[in-house]
Formats: structure tokens, C-alpha cells, sequence
């Protein structure tokens, strides 16, 4: 697979706080990545760097070879990135239909149309709800419309910013579902940030682990989900014999 998306030597500062700390990592075209790490890691902030709404005070962003660091988030949207963001930001106001109209707006008019029923095929709940104020959604719908409202713009790559935060666990799997659907089905390139890590591990290829502004591992999904560490951290899981052994006491084989 080519690569889509790389991140090199990244640094981004919150104020005087340095967020991301030599960040470095690459998408390829096709896949499915998660980005696992706990609250404060700097997830979400890696993602904003991507898509234009902060700019970072060192390294390179490059897109389909071409370096898009400092470039205005709306001339990023137009080169194929859209990015779902935490805890979905719909437009309350507006109806549903009007909230994805919102997400065409670099897409040309005759394209709307086939944008529109491409969501509402993936989302048939949203077009029952098309007239209804956004607001007035169910949780699970509104991630299904902030999903849609970036499906609009019809971009090669979808950064999600931690989908399934707030959902029951029966939404949460159709959540998961509807991305696998994306990729597979419309050849979107997904970057999935996520606390649920057993979720992104379960529909993911690869994945990367961030701490606290510094990646700290990297590999496939599947050695992931089999790593002790991110069984241990991130999957709640114990190996046998370490039952009683106080969290604090285990160390990341990473550090």
C-alpha cells in the first residue's frame, strides 16, 4: 500500500506546553489505523495538527507527498482530509440534512446529491431524521451524523476522534461496523484515535500507542492486541500469576 499520510519529527505546543514530542508515523492508503493512549496523551492533538486547526513549532505533515503543515484547515478539507471530531460538534440548530449540506460545502453541487444518498444509505436512520433539528438526536445518532457530515466531503482520508466515547456497547459495535463499512466498501483511509482500545485493535491493521506526546509502540493490530503491555495497560487484561499484583508496581516494558 502507498502511503497516504506521514507524520515526521512532530512537535506541537498547548501554550508553553509541549504536547506531541517528536512525533513520527505513517498511513498508508487502504488501511485501517488506531491510535491508542489514555486522556492527555495527545490523540486528539496529533489529529488537529493533520487537519490545519493547530500548527506545529516543529516537523513535517506531509499528504499524498506534499507538506500541508501551516496550511488553513478549509484548503485541507478541499486536498481530501475530513476529521470527525470528540464528542461529534453537530449544529444543534440545524436539521440533520442541513448539518451534512454543512459537510459538502467543497464539494461541487451536482455532487451533493450522490454524497447525500451514499450517507443515507450507510446511515438509513438519518434520512427517517432528516428534517429533525440535530439537537434532538439520540447520541448514537448524532456520531452517525457527524460521521455522515464528513462522508460529504468525500475525502481519501477520515480522522475519527474517539467515536465511541459515550455510547452504549450495542452502538458502539455498530459504530465500529459502519468504519469497517467505510473502508472496505467507499475506499476511505481511516486514522482512528480511540480510549476503547479493544474496539480499534478489533478493526484495525495497524496501530500506534501515544504517551503522554511520544510514541512509544507501534505494530500490527494483531501483535498489538497479543502485546502483555497493551493487554496489561489498555485491555484490562491480566496474564496468569501476576492475580494481586498492585498496577502501580508493573512497568511498561517501553519505558
Amino acid at each position: 500500500m502507498a502511503e497516504l499520510l506521514s507524520v515526521q519529527n512532530v512537535e506541537t505546543l498547548y501554550g508553553p506546553i509541549m504536547a506531541l514530542r517528536g512525533v513520527s508515523m505513517q498511513v498508508r492508503e487502504g488501511q485501517i489505523l488506531a491510535l491508542l493512549g489514555a486522556n492527555g496523551a495527545g490523540k486528539s492533538t496529533l489529529l488537529k495538527t493533520i487537519s490545519g486547526t493547530m500548527v506545529p513549532k516543529k516537523g513535517r505533515v506531509e499528504f499524498q507527498g506534499k507538506s500541508i503543515a501551516g496550511t488553513p484547515p478549509h484548503q485541507i478539507a478541499r486536498l481530501g482530509i475530513a476529521q470527525v471530531p470528540e464528542g461529534r460538534e453537530v449544529f444543534a440548530l440545524l436539521t440533520t440534512e442541513q448539518n451534512l449540506h454543512m459537510g459538502g460545502y467543497v464539494r461541487e453541487r451536482a455532487d451533493i446529491a450522490e454524497s447525500l444518498r451514499r450517507v443515507y444509505a450507510l446511515f438509513p436512520a438519518l434520512y427517517v431524521k432528516r428534517a429533525s433539528q440535530a439537537g434532538y438526536l439520540s447520541g448514537g445518532q448524532q456520531q452517525m451524523l457527524a460521521i455522515g457530515r464528513a462522508m460529504m466531503s468525500s475525502p481519501r482520508l477520515m480522522l475519527l476522534d474517539e467515536p465511541s466515547l459515550g455510547l452504549s456497547p450495542q452502538l458502539v459495535s455498530e459504530i465500529a461496523e459502519t468504519i469497517v463499512k467505510l473502508n472496505r466498501e467507499q475506499g476511505v483511509t481511516i486514522m482512528l484515535v480511540e480510549q476503547n482500545a479493544r474496539m480499534a485493535l478489533d478493526v484495525a491493521d495497524y496501530g500506534y500507542v501515544l504517551e503522554n506526546g511520544r510514541i512509544v509502540m507501534e505494530n500490527t493490530a494483531k501483535n498489538l492486541s497479543d502485546a502483555t503491555d497493551i493487554k496489561e495497560f489498555y485491555l484490562g487484561m491480566k496474564e496468569q500469576g501476576v492475580r494481586g499484583r498492585r498496577r502501580w508496581k508493573q512497568r511498561k516494558t517501553w519505558r
